[in-house]
């Protein structure tokens, strides 16, 4: 297949896909009772932890709605607002996730070859047998968190993995790993013949009716851009290093991250096969403690209680080894649960969950570092008030 007719899918896909709604009234939640509820959960963490802007997107009975808090800029003073650009980080992960799936869909990869196809470079070294699947499960035998700091090109890289030995077996332990993922996006950009940021920023965005996502800022947008502050109050924005673009990169908005959300509760028109990507991240491929780890996305079946997601978002499951069972076949994906991921930079805190079944969600974008646990409370008593049985 050349790359012209690779990249057709995804122009055509661009075209089908359709205009962010406009906030509207939920059957049920009328917009000053929605706001009542996230100025309840959200303003006591706004204080607690000094954060100086949010942006919040809801989806409720299948429509969206955004409240926005405070500023994005201590020394612009600029509002923040639906458009303002921040740091998702993990976020970023479920984008080259969907990328990596239509890819397989196109018949450009499959997740279950290893990465030694892709980078002949691994042949006879351990890492070359890992399974691109692997590398989006967080489960290829034992990942650090972090690529080095002494690496700073590709080739640094591919030596580092010619070095790596596996601390457990494949597929039974899972290690949180910008590593893994990152080389599943550097795959997924070799595998159709262009550069990850090209193939986001030109194809995957526009494909998803993304209008205000980027990896690398342009000047004009610069203006859309929040501050971030670290847990010190220092002004930062996140560095490139290798592998960070794959994995932590993306700069969006809450309009963007909640149309995103939206289609992976199939309810914006796109293509019908980039749908079929979203929907295929969804696959429940091991279980891990009561979280089921999918691609990227990791899932609670419902009901859920507020101490499963806090145990499965914990520091714990970030920066040690977790014992996991594979799911023989995988699991189908399911709506009747709570998908969910967490985001951060030095600079900025993320979160996005949402119930297909209830075809409700939030996204909450902070200029802050804050703890996962704060924004997962935060979340939980939003959504259990706003849920429609």
């Amino acid at each position: 297949m050349s790359k012209l007719h690779y990249v057709s899918p995804w122009l055509s896909a661009a075209l089908l896909a359709c205009s962010m709604a406009t906030a509207s009234h939920a059957a049920g939640h009328p917009p000053h009772r929605i706001k009542a509820v996230v100025d309840s959960a959200l303003q006591p963490v706004i204080k607690q932890y000094a954060i100086p802007g949010m942006s919040v997107g809801l989806v409720v009975g299948g429509k969206p709605h955004f409240l926005n808090y405070g500023i994005a800029s201590k020394t612009t003073r600029q509002p923040v607002s639906e458009d303002t650009l921040f740091e998702l980080g993990s976020i970023s992960k479920t984008f080259t996730a969907t990328a990596a799936t239509y890819a397989q869909l196109n018949g450009r990869l499959s997740l279950v070859d290893k990465t030694r196809t892709y980078l002949p470079s691994l042949n006879n070294h351990p890492f070359g047998d890992v399974k691109l699947l692997s590398l989006g499960t967080h489960t290829t035998g034992g990942l650090p968190l972090q690529v080095p700091d002494s690496i700073r090109d590709e080739q640094q890289l591919m030596s580092y993995f010619q070095a790596w030995q596996p601390s457990c077996a494949q597929g039974t332990c899972r290690t949180y790993a910008n590593p893994g993922i990152g080389t599943l996006g550097l795959i997924t950009a070799k595998a159709t013949g262009m550069d990850f940021v090209t193939l986001m920023e030109h194809h995957l965005f526009p494909a998803l009716g993304l209008k205000n996502s980027y990896i690398r800022v342009s000047e004009a947008k610069l203006p859309l851009y929040a501050q971030g502050y670290t847990t010190t109050d220092e002004p930062v924005r996140m560095a490139t290093a290798v592998l960070s673009s794959e994995a932590y990169g993306i700069k969006s908005s809450a309009t963007d991250l909640t149309r995103f959300m939206q289609a992976n509760m199939q309810q914006v028109k796109i293509d019908q096969k980039l749908q079929q990507a979203i929907t295929d991240t969804h696959t429940g491929y091991f279980q891990a403690g009561g979280m089921i780890q999918g691609l990227i996305w990791e899932q609670y079946p419902m009901p859920v209680s507020l101490d499963a997601l806090q145990r499965g978002n914990a520091a714990d499951m970030i920066y040690n080894a977790t014992p996991v069972t594979a799911i023989e076949p995988p699991q189908a994906p399911r709506t009747d649960v709570w998908i969910n991921k967490t985001g951060g930079t030095r600079g900025f805190g993320s979160y996005i969950a949402f119930i297909p079944q209830k075809q409700l969600g939030i996204v909450i974008l902070a200029n802050r570092s804050y703890p996962n646990a704060a924004r997962i409370d935060a979340a939980y008593r939003i959504l259990s008030a706003l849920v429609e049985d």
